[in-house]
């Protein structure tokens, strides 16, 4: 082994202290007990049909597969002894053809074994997948704030390919060459119970052998799949923040990174490399050590009489078949322990308590929805965190009217945003929509009536009509064209290559911020929601993007109960009421003009984005808070509004 080999070994073997068994970060925690305790799990996976007889004729293939092989050497037996040892030919030719039905059933039933198993390993595999994919979706935000993405995607991938290889071949064969061992033993004592005490002693060994190295190699190779983990977030980001890295000339740090990431996890490696090394080592000197004792012993029953010649070639042979049964042991026994604690990963993910959950006994809402939101004394606070995030928040949106929530860093208006649609619930107090708790609702109904639009507006590599289309499934070609042009969005759309139809790329990227925009409040609106909860819609736009924006949110707001964060005065402008949120508390609501008269904070919070005569203590007039050229203002709003 090298020095770096060494070097990068025990720095490994000095993580595997302080990171394996650390549960505050997640998914880094070993679970405690054996390999088949984690095993054990997959049983819900295993029905008996259609996989589990699968699996069971597989075993059994296989088992026979083995037993021809033990049978070639008892033939074997009886030519030397027979035909050879007599000069009698005449049943020579049938104890060939017995070994080669030997031979040729036991490759068919190898075939048999390798089809049997294939299908059933594939369908848990894909069972595993889609049931973590699915449990992700409902899983609150904060479980995905904690979370690498890497990580969840080195369970769903990696690990579960584990997993599929465990089930199609080491679980298999680990319960079959055991048999076989056991099967070869029995034959040997049979022939010569002092050839068959000579392989037990040998063989033994392996049992103590096994059990030293199953929890450390069980301990290094979660280790291994955590790095792997780690490796593959470090990969994602950098591709998914290519241009920032570039823009920022970071290319070379993240290099580095990737780097020292690569050495660890080939530390841990190597580490398993010589865990295994030694295993087997050890596994295929003690079948040759017991090889050539029988010869030995044998060789001196032979020359005593005691012993036939056939009887001791059929017993090293039978020992030599053995080689591999006993030598794949330490193979098959790491396998097991990977997929161990690849199931361990997998279920860290799994059994994340999904808290947001319909309730047991829906509410419906009154028909028709007309939208009427109301905060009442609501309270949160992260799990973990010494403060609330908001202490009690009374609010009520009138059905149809926009509110502005005005605040600063880290007041909690994004917070706020999230317990409407029920990204996260109230840790006190009560939201309602129409005077029913939304946690009374079924998530499908809340959500189809509550829409929401993000700071950052998260487009998928698909086409435009798929991603407008995600805010109400199942909608017509029309009424996403409809969401289009509601949202301004038409015009740039039927520019594309293949208009509605074209595939916008990863995040949208391919699209500037002003039509990402457009298209996140197109897919808002896509569903004609009652509420419409709005984070920030024309954060970090430029002044002719916002405007374009704004003309959208004014035909986008028409009609419906809106919660709109803002930070700019354009935004602010197009709200009927404003509240300003204060240490997660609500310390002002009125009219912008009002609380510009009347209130220093929210003065203050606007203070880079207004003019001095905007500022004024008397306030602006309605033609100063309107936008050029859009000839409304806030009166006129309001009175179109009640």
């Amino acid at each position: 082994m090298s020095t770096e080999g060494e070097s990068a070994g025990s720095q490994v073997e000095g993580q595997v202290d302080s990171r394996v068994g650390d549960r505050d970060e997640p998914g880094r925690a070993a679970r405690a007990g054996s390999s088949w305790a984690s095993l054990r799990r997959l049983g819900p996976y295993l029905p008996l049909r259609p996989i589990g007889w699968r699996l069971i004729a597989a075993v059994l293939s296989a088992l026979l597969a083995t037993l021809c092989g033990l049978g070639i050497p008892l033939v074997t037996q009886r030519i030397v002894d027979g035909p050879i040892a007599t000069g009698d030919l005449a049943a020579l030719s049938w104890l060939i053809g017995g070994v080669l039905a030997l031979g040729v059933g036991e490759a068919g039933l190898f075939y048999a074994r390798r089809r049997l198993v294939s299908r059933p390993a594939s369908v848990v595999e894909a069972n595993m997948r889609a049931d973590l994919y699915r449990h992700l979706q409902g899983l609150p935000i904060a479980f995905h704030d904690r979370w690498q993405s890497g990580q969840l995607l080195s369970r769903a991938v990696n690990d579960l390919a584990t997993v599929r290889r465990f089930l199609a071949f080491a679980l298999i064969y680990l319960v079959v060459n055991s048999l076989a061992l056991l099967a070869g033993l029995g034959v040997l004592f049979a022939l010569s119970p002092l050839l068959g005490l000579v392989v037990l002693a040998c063989s033994t060994p392996l049992v103590v052998i096994s059990y030293v190295f199953e929890t450390r190699f069980k301990t290094v190779a979660r280790l291994a799949q955590d790095q792997d983990g780690d490796l593959t977030t470090t990969v994602e980001e950098s591709v998914l923040g290519i241009r920032v890295l570039k823009a920022f000339g970071r290319g070379p740090e993240l290099v580095r990174r990737y780097l020292v990431q690569a050495r660890q996890l080939r530390g841990t490696e190597l580490r398993k490399v010589r865990i295994i090394a030694f295993l087997w080592a050890a596994l295929v000197a003690l079948p040759e050590l017991a090889i050539a004792g029988q010869l030995a012993v044998g060789g001196f029953a032979v020359a005593g009489g005691t012993l036939t010649v056939g009887t001791l070639v059929a017993a090293v042979t039978i020992t030599s078949y053995l080689v591999w049964p006993m030598g794949s042991i330490g193979w098959l026994l790491s396998e097991t322990n990977q997929a161990a604690t690849a199931c361990d990963r997998y279920w860290e993910a799994r059994d994340a308590e999904r808290t947001i959950v319909d309730p047991p006994r829906p509410v419906a809402l009154p028909e028709p929805v007309r939208g009427h939101v109301r905060f009442e004394g609501v309270r949160f606070g992260y799990p973990g965190a010494d403060r609330e995030v908001l202490r009690g928040i009374d609010l009520e949106l009138r059905p149809g009217e926009t509110v502005a929530l005005v605040g600063a860093t880290g007041s909690g208006k994004t917070t706020l945003t999230m317990l409407v649609p029920r990204l996260a619930d109230v840790t006190g107090g009560r939201i309602t929509v129409d005077g029913v708790d939304v946690r009374d609702l079924r998530l499908a109904d809340l959500r189809r009536v509550v829409a929401t639009a993000f700071e950052e507006p998260v487009l998928f590599s698909a086409s435009v009509t798929e991603n407008v289309a995600l805010g109400a499934p199942g909608i017509s070609d029309d009424q996403v064209h409809q969401a289009l042009r509601v949202a301004r969005a038409d015009e740039f759309v039927a520019e594309l290559p293949w208009g509605a139809a074209t595939r916008i790329g990863e995040q949208g990227l391919s699209l500037s911020g002003g039509q990402r925009q457009r298209l996140a409040l197109a897919r808002a609106v896509a569903g004609q929601p009652a509420v419409l909860v709005l984070d920030d819609p024309l954060s970090a736009l430029d002044v002719h993007t916002e405007a374009e924006v704004e003309a959208a949110l004014r035909r986008v707001l028409r009609g419906v109960t809106a919660l709109v964060v803002a930070h700019r005065p354009s935004t602010v402008q197009l709200a009927d009421r404003v509240a300003v949120l204060v240490d997660g508390r609500i310390a002002a609501i009125g009219t912008h003009r009002d609380l510009l008269a009347t209130n220093a904070a929210y003065r203050h919070l606007l203070a880079t984005d207004l003019s001095p005569a905007e500022l004024s203590p008397a306030g602006p007039s309605p033609t100063e808070l309107s936008p050029a050229g859009s000839g409304e203002n806030l009166e006129t709003t309001e009175v179109a509004a009640q």
